[in-house]
């Protein structure tokens, strides 16, 4: 099993190295997906510091979500995190998938946040 987690790595490694390379000063939009819930982040590398936040796990989105582990829970979140950001004075960001695959519940989030106004 070491190699599995040896792989995931490695593929998180360089999907962030492009993403630097690529990004030209904007904050990046990281996702983390468990098998309950996905969570996503607006993080500004240059300054260390992360922007805004969003989950399925917030008590508003809990009780308004049948599970937090579908693509309807990716997708608000997706639109609360960009209405987050855009509140904080971020319009354009790089989405930074981690080691998943762009699709599924990852794909609905980055719908959802580009429905609520951020641009990549």
């Amino acid at each position: 099993m070491a190699n599995t987690k040896d792989a995931s790595e490695r593929r998180k490694a360089r999907v962030r190295l492009a993403l630097r390379r690529a990004a030209n000063g904007r904050p990046r939009l990281s996702v983390f997906r468990s098998s309950k819930h996905i969570y996503a982040q607006v993080i500004d590398d240059e300054k260390g510091v992360t922007v805004a936040s969003a989950s399925s796990m917030e008590k508003d989105l809990r009780t308004s979500l049948k599970t937090g582990a579908d693509q309807a829970a990716a997708a608000a979140v997706g639109k609360l995190i960009a209405e987050r950001a855009v509140k904080a004075g971020v319009d354009t960001v790089v989405f930074d998938r981690g080691s998943y695959l762009f699709h599924g519940r990852v794909k609905a989030l980055a719908d959802g946040a580009r429905e609520g106004g951020l641009s990549f």
